[in-house]
């Protein structure tokens, strides 16, 4: 019984941690980028770079570079990939940006190369890039002609309309948003002003709670905070504003709408402000990220009102739905992972994974799908299981599966896809994530280069028969 209370707990502080410290600047912002993509982007200016049709040698660098831009999470990246998705994108770039996004953007191969060395971030967007769009092609191939079923209507009415110049610098803002709000450098993590504020009680709270959900670095549980609990809070409020606000936004402006917008900002702003519990108080702490989100929300509200009533109520609308589709399954997901935690035992992978092994990898890759830790957490946690004594292969392929196959996010791509196309990249991400490890495991044991280029092409060569198989099958049928 009391293992089940601990799994329960365990479940709790998951979803309580989560909500608490990576759901407000991340994936707010990106849930209303999501809405803009769907409401103000033309369907043939996706269909143009991204759809099936662009020229491969477009949409898939294409999808590719806008994903290393982001700084994003598998969580986070799943608004945006439903967004261009629905929006007219192939399926092929579109899983490319899904992979990339997470996997090797710009700020995870900074902080990989910082904390585990040059040659695992060298390997980490080499193969990522590779794999990436290897995989995005393969599951074009697969599912060419749901594809083209799906856009057939689309492009019969797309006509030429290109994206509104307002339309792409409200869009820029909100990127810019969501950047600001996630990025680690000086710039936004400066301290410019401090006040102590004398409030005995916050100290003991703040005891109190860390002796309710404590730190725990080796299951990825990062505490809470008071400002955690103050933004859980706000999260309600806002949940049951937007209820009335944006979910009926369909049918017009009403009272909600502004409450939930004005409550949304200032909860931003709130989060993006330093506050540390002492002993004898609390310190509020205004850093440049604070400035950054409080002047590009500022910004957001002249640009809104040079776009139509009427695109802005699609928006907003579009936004709802993603939320709607979207956080319902994040909570669910989150919560499963903290309470399947209990069940796993690192010292188990830990003597799985402590040789280049395909049981080694397999486990790196598993370890990756059931211990979800957010974008970046991977990083310090594969750093110490390096030094538990992981090995580097292994190491590997739990860093290409961790950004990628989460629970949460495997249970939300399912919904947006559908559960065959989703299980589908599922498999097709373990499987190239094993591979990667038993490669860059084998270079690292001293096996020749030339030895694994031979494994590797004959795994390729089996892949390319195999798809040309697939290939013959499929695509003449959906002529």
């Amino acid at each position: 019984m009391d293992f089940v209370v601990n799994a329960l707990q365990s479940g709790l502080a998951s979803l309580a941690s989560y909500l608490a410290a990576h759901v407000l600047l991340c994936l707010v912002p990106a849930f209303f980028i999501a809405g803009a993509l769907s409401a103000l982007v033309p369907q043939q200016s996706v269909v143009r770079f991204l759809g099936p049709d662009a020229p491969r040698w477009i949409a898939y660098p294409a999808a590719a570079g806008a994903g290393s831009l982001l700084a994003v999470c598998s969580c986070t990246v799943q608004p945006l990939f439903a967004g261009i998705y629905r929006k007219g994108a192939g399926l092929g770039p579109a899983i490319t940006f899904l992979f990339f996004a997470p996997a090797a953007n710009i700020l995870a191969l900074s902080y990989t190369g910082v904390a585990l060395g040059a040659q695992f971030a060298i390997a980490r967007v080499v193969l990522s890039l590779c794999f990436g769009v290897g995989i995005g092609l393969i599951m074009a191939l697969l599912f060419h002609r749901d594809d083209v079923a799906r856009l057939a209507d689309a492009a019969a009415f797309a006509g030429d309309q290109g994206i509104a110049r307002r339309s792409v610098v409200f869009l820029l803002a909100l990127i810019a948003l969501l950047i600001a709000g996630t990025l680690k450098v000086d710039l936004l993590t400066a301290r410019l002003v401090s006040v102590d504020v004398a409030l005995p009680a916050a100290g003991i709270a703040q005891a109190q709670l860390d002796l309710l959900l404590p730190v725990d670095t080796l299951k990825g549980d990062e505490g809470l905070s008071l400002q955690g609990v103050a933004l859980i809070a706000l999260l309600a409020a806002i949940g049951v504003a937007a209820w009335r606000g944006l979910g009926k936004v369909d049918e017009g402006f009403n009272r909600w709408t502004p409450v939930s917008l004005w409550l949304i900002a200032g909860t931003l702003v709130f989060a993006a402000l330093g506050v540390q519990a002492a002993a004898d108080g609390l310190r509020l702490t205004l850093t440049g990220r604070s400035v950054a989100v409080a002047l590009l929300l500022a910004s957001l509200l002249p640009l809104a009102r040079r776009l139509d009533a009427w695109d802005v109520q699609q928006w907003l609308w579009e936004t709802w739905r993603f939320v709607r589709m979207i956080f319902p399954l994040l909570v669910v997901g989150v919560f499963l992972v903290g309470v399947i935690r209990v069940f796993i035992r690192p010292e188990w992978i830990q003597a799985i994974a402590g040789a280049n092994t395909l049981g080694g990898n397999l486990a790196g890759v598993a370890f990756g799908v059931v211990m979800y830790f957010p974008t970046l957490v991977e990083v310090p946690i594969a750093r110490m299981f390096l030094s538990l004594g992981m090995h580097p292969g292994p190491l590997i392929a739990y860093l290409m599966a961790d950004p990628e196959l989460s629970l949460q996010s495997i249970l939300i791509t399912s919904a947006i896809i559908g559960k065959l196309k989703a299980w589908t990249y599922v498999g097709l991400v373990a499987l190239f994530a094993t591979v990667s490890g038993l490669a860059y495991g084998a270079w690292v044991d001293g096996v020749s280069i030339a030895w694994i280029a031979l494994g590797i092409a004959t795994f390729v060569g089996i892949l390319i028969a195999a798809l040309q198989v697939v290939e013959r099958l499929t695509v003449p049928a959906s002529a």
